[in-house]
């Protein structure tokens, strides 16, 4: 079974136009950025030492766990060379977004506008954060619409480095988790590639017109019984 959420977003249109719009045709002079927090990060050791993978014998590992701490990945990936702004912190507030978006103000030519894509949490709309951004005019945010974390990109980077590097790992301390993101971070940097959006916003609007005609007939056929 596949699970969906459709968007009840008054303004989905428009922000996902305004989304896919800077990823298929990003601002001349400027950088377009996919970012995003990955909260509660957890140092997992498993139970017992796993099994290596071996002649006739998949690797094995055991199904409970020893919880040794979180952290927060903060990163920002660039829609078009691919490379990955990444910091890591305790909590994931406001004045942890101010910070990181003074890391990619550090980090990025200042001749250059910066465009960041972000979802819709608090903190990213703190009053503080606007202060910020009004004292940094270079910077411009773009909102997906609320529940669609699919739109934006850096969650397709979260999902890798969870899948390729976090969920088969073994970790004793937080230390030693935060230096194994930060060595994937590092290694995806060495030879970045940028993750393509091939989806133009009408298919995306029709499909989810679809999705939204399939429940209003679900709904009714189940309000008949």
């Amino acid at each position: 079974m596949k699970s969906f959420k459709v968007s009840n977003d008054p303004h989905f249109e428009e922000k996902l136009v305004d989304v896919v719009g800077l990823y298929f045709n990003p601002p001349v002079n400027a950088l377009v950025l996919s970012a995003d927090e990955k909260s509660q990060c957890q140092a997992l050791d498993r139970s017992q030492p796993s099994l290596p993978l071996t002649k006739g014998r998949c690797g094995t590992m055991t199904h409970d766990y020893k919880r040794d701490g979180t952290t927060t990945l903060f990163a920002a990936i660039d829609m078009v060379k691919g490379k990955v702004i990444a910091s890591r912190m305790k909590r994931h507030r406001h004045q942890e977004w101010i910070k990181f978006l003074a890391k990619i103000d550090a980090e990025t030519p200042p001749e250059l506008d910066v465009h960041v894509i972000a979802d819709n949490y608090a903190a990213h709309k703190h009053p503080k954060v606007k202060r910020w951004l009004t004292r940094h005019p270079r910077f411009h945010m773009h909102f997906t619409p609320t529940s669609s974390s699919w739109a934006n990109v850096i969650e397709r980077f979260f999902r890798d480095l969870t899948d390729k590097r976090l969920r088969r790992g073994a970790f004793r301390s937080v230390p030693e988790l935060e230096k194994a993101i930060l060595s994937y971070v590092a290694a995806h940097n060495a030879d970045p590639e940028p993750f393509r959006w091939t989806k133009t916003a009408a298919e995306i609007i029709e499909k989810v017109g679809r999705a939204k005609l399939a429940l209003i007939k679900a709904r009714q056929a189940a309000s008949d019984h």
